[in-house]
């Protein structure tokens, strides 16, 4: 099943300890923030069953542009499909105007995951809760007010 695009984007500055011994971003740093971007995409789901049952099966990075220390970083992440066991996300990471250097894209990419409940070796369909929860958000429905609660 594929469902309309959903997006979520988040802002951090990039940490010594994302960067390596060249003085700008080590490779697990983009990952790393494109993770946190779906973790808010999640949060603000009010879906955070999801965690622990979605392990990546691929991801696939493209450095266009090295990110140094101190540097705000634009991480937006776009939900492209829901299917019956896996969804797939894009990812673009965006180095913000920083020491003389404009504005740039930085890494892009996709990632896979896939359900596999706890205490499972094996993918399985998404739980319905799920499904429905990114199928609504995606047709513009939002959360419950018990639901939002959750979230906090």
């Amino acid at each position: 099943m594929h469902t309309p695009v959903l997006m979520a984007t988040t802002s951090r500055r990039i940490e010594w300890v994302d960067t390596d011994a060249a003085g700008h971003q080590h490779n697990s740093a983009i990952m790393r923030c494109a993770e946190a971007c779906e973790a808010q995409l999640f949060r603000e789901l009010a879906l955070p069953d999801y965690f622990g049952r979605s392990p990546r099966v691929r991801h696939e990075v493209n450095f266009r542009a090295k990110l140094y220390f101190g540097q705000e970083v634009t991480t937006e992440l776009r939900l492209e499909r829901l299917g019956e066991r896996s969804m797939t996300f894009s990812f673009q990471m965006w180095g913000e105007a920083f020491e003389g250097r404009p504005r740039r894209l930085s890494a892009d990419g996709r990632f896979v995951t896939v359900c596999v409940p706890p205490g499972s070796e094996q993918s399985a369909p998404w739980p319905e809760h799920i499904r429905e929860r990114v199928r609504n958000r995606a047709l513009g429905v939002r959360n419950t007010p018990d639901q939002e609660q959750r979230n906090r």
